[in-house]
Order: C-alpha cells, then structure tokens, then sequence
C-alpha cells in the first residue's frame, strides 16, 4: 500500500497536526501507554501509523481501533534484526517512512543496592540501546525522505533522585545521543527531537512495583501528572512541528536551562532526608539475598 505522496508545497502550507496528514510514522512502544495514546492522535490527524511492541495482540487490538491505512508488527527493541524487519516491512507496505517516534522503555524503581546487576543493565539496554537500534534500523529511510525523530527521553534526565539510578542514566543518554544526531543528520534536512515527560498516569508509575506516589514529595513542577491524553497532543504536535524538544508538562521547560539547581548540591541537601526516609522502607522491605 503506497499512501499519497507527503511532501510538496502544498504540505509545507498546512498547520499544526495537519501537516501529518499522508506522513508514515513508525511508533516503538506502541502497544499501550504514552505511545498507544500518540499513535491514536497521529491517526487522528491523518497519519499512516506503523506500531512496532513484542505483543502482538494488543498491537492488533489497538490498530483495530484506529481505521483504516495501519499497521502493527512485533519486534524487540533489544534485538536489531527483528527492528530492521519492522522497518522493513513498514516500507514495504507503505512505500516510505517519514517519522520515527522511539518510545520504547521500561521504569526503576528501586535501589542499587536491591537490584540486580542484570536488572539495572536491562533497564539501560531497553531505553537507551532501544532507541540507538531503532535509529540504525530506519536512519537510512528517514536520511532519504528527510523525515524527523522524536526520541523518548524523560525528566529523570532533569533532576536527581533516588530510585531512578539506571533508568535516569538511560534518559540522560537518550537526551545526549539525539543531540549528537541533530548534528549529524541537519546538513541531511532530518530533525531530531528529545522528548522530556514528567508523571504521566500510566502503568509504569501507577502499576504494580511502581513508584506511585514519589511525585508528591518532589517540588512543582517535577511533581505534576499529566494524563495520556495531554501528553500524546504535546508529542504530536512537536512531531507536526520537527521541533528540538518537548517537555510535559509545558513548566517543565523552565528546568531545563536550570538543571543546575536540581542537580547541585541545594537539591541535595533538599532530596537527602527524603531519600533517606524512602530509601530505608525500601531496603528494609527487601527480600535478603
């Protein structure tokens, strides 16, 4: 299935989510979450969607739910092969692909100290490795078509906290590997774009072994939750508009050329009391090994 042609002078004078209409974009992630509510929006707008998750059913489900010209593949984002024959078939099937959404990723939610070696490894692998494999697998298609990525960082890479260890290294690498990539790809006409989510009520803070109910202890506006619905029309329309980065909520963007602050020793001596409370339940709550 070929869909009709997305560029021209005739996209560049269309506005906002509009500007998606006939575009092919590849979602990681896609079947629950930030990214499902993403992919129901590009829909919306008019966009081809391709869903790339390892559960194939509930991809199935869900592109059932957004009409016609769609698409839902399994794949790992922890295995290169199985991403390059999603991307594969993405073109195949649509002729192009214009936009990649990297949102793949799993949380932490405990300690050094309780966590396995392996565990914390993981978190990194799937978060930062994912989106590093997923670049490889599309760069070429993207370069060609001039398209646009969106790489799925977080406020963890904005700010220390306890629990977060592994998983706000993967965020920060995130945030530094997109950089390096909007230099290398500009003089091609490819953007690239970071996105830095808060709280956003989904399973991974609401779910089981989560960390449900840390926000509140942190200050405004790290301590803001956003709904799915808020967060997908924030990342589709920075993916309308190629834009370098989005946060949500909007506030959040006050703190990003004042992360000194929620880095430096004042935010320390702030978390330290609380990490220590937090922390001691966590560890005392701990099986023994």
């Amino acid at each position: 299935m070929n869909p009709p042609e997305a560029g021209g002078s005739g996209a560049d004078r269309l506005r906002g989510p509009d500007r998606l209409r006939g575009k092919v974009v590849l979602v990681t992630g896609g079947a629950g979450g930030i990214a499902a509510a993403t992919a129901r929006r590009l829909a919306a707008a008019g966009a081809h969607v391709s869903l790339v998750d390892r559960d194939q059913p509930a991809l199935d489900q869900l592109v059932s739910t957004l009409g016609e010209g769609h698409l839902a593949t399994a794949a790992d984002v922890t295995d290169q092969m199985s991403l390059q024959a999603a991307a594969r078939r993405t073109v195949e099937h649509f002729g192009r692909l214009d936009i990649v959404f990297a949102c793949a990723g799993i949380g932490s939610a405990s300690t050094v100290a309780v966590s396995s070696t392996e565990d914390l490894l993981r978190i990194v692998d799937v978060n930062l490795g994912g989106v590093i494999r997923t670049v490889k697998a599309t760069l070429e298609e993207i370069t060609a078509n001039r398209g646009y990525y969106l790489l799925m960082s977080s406020a963890a890479a904005l700010k220390n906290v306890p629990r977060a260890n592994a998983y706000a290294a993967s965020k920060a690498g995130v945030e530094a590997f997109g950089g390096a990539l909007r230099l290398e790809l500009a003089h091609k006409g490819v953007d690239v774009g970071v996105a830095h989510p808060a709280w956003v009520s989904t399973g991974m803070i609401s779910g089981a072994g989560s960390r449900a109910g840390e926000s509140r202890s942190l200050p405004w506006p790290f301590n803001v939750v956003s709904s799915t619905d808020t967060c997908a029309d924030l990342l589709v329309g920075a993916i309308a508009a190629r834009r370098r980065k989005v946060f949500v909520p909007r506030s959040l963007a006050l703190m990003d050329p004042l992360r000194w602050i929620s880095t430096g020793p004042l935010w320390d001596a702030f978390m330290k009391p609380r990490a220590a409370l937090s922390v001691s339940r966590l560890e005392s709550a701990a099986p023994n090994e």
